[in-house]
């Protein structure tokens, strides 16, 4: 149990049967009327943003939630296959848990996060970038630089991300897996 006064981002609620990470938290003191707790909470099973109202010093159920780093082993019919760093011990993972799973390379290491009580996997997260090859996309025009204009990328692991028209073919490049984005290409 925790209060409205324990509240930060990343803190877990458990609330209707769902576990719900707090987003954004602002606390008002209006000059009449007593005080309370804006918050944005985001679903880990869903992925759904809920925005709720807590009174100053409401009590609330937190939820034990533990990031474990796994290695991204293969994908088969039964989903993704993920392998403790610390135990070697497998586990499969369906991919509506994954944010981008198009962005998952083999020997990847992600972070799990596992509800500690039930020991059940919630949600998958990636680094903030993966450094990805190309593997085909049209090449540039020449002198076709003056606009910010980009083309579609075909990368190793079949995902598309927009690129800038100067990027080739075999060419590394950095993606932002927040929003599958082009970042900058790798040295």
């Amino acid at each position: 149990m925790a209060s409205t006064a324990d509240f930060k981002t990343g803190l877990c609620l458990e609330m209707n049967n769902d576990i719900f990470t707090i987003v954004d938290f602002q606390h008002v003191k209006p000059g009449k009327g007593g005080a309370f707790v804006r918050t944005k909470l985001k679903s880990l099973t869903s992925g759904k943003v809920l925005d709720k109202t807590y009174t100053a010093g409401e009590k609330v159920t937190t939820a034990r939630v533990e990031k474990r780093p796994h290695q991204f082993i293969y994908q088969d019919d039964l989903g993704y296959n993920f392998m403790d760093t610390e135990n070697f011990e497998q586990i499969s993972i369906q991919e509506k848990l994954i944010e981008r799973p198009k962005l998952l390379k083999e020997g990847q290491t992600v972070d799990i996060l596992v509800h500690a009580e039930t020991e059940t996997p919630i949600s998958v997260e990636l680094p903030p970038f993966v450094e990805l090859m190309i593997t085909y996309t049209e090449p540039g025009i020449k002198g076709d630089t003056a606009t910010n204009a980009s083309k579609p990328a075909t990368l190793e692991t079949g995902a598309i991300v927009m690129v800038p028209l100067f990027v080739e073919q075999d060419i590394m490049i950095k993606v932002d897996t927040r929003d599958g984005s082009y970042s900058e290409r790798v040295k």
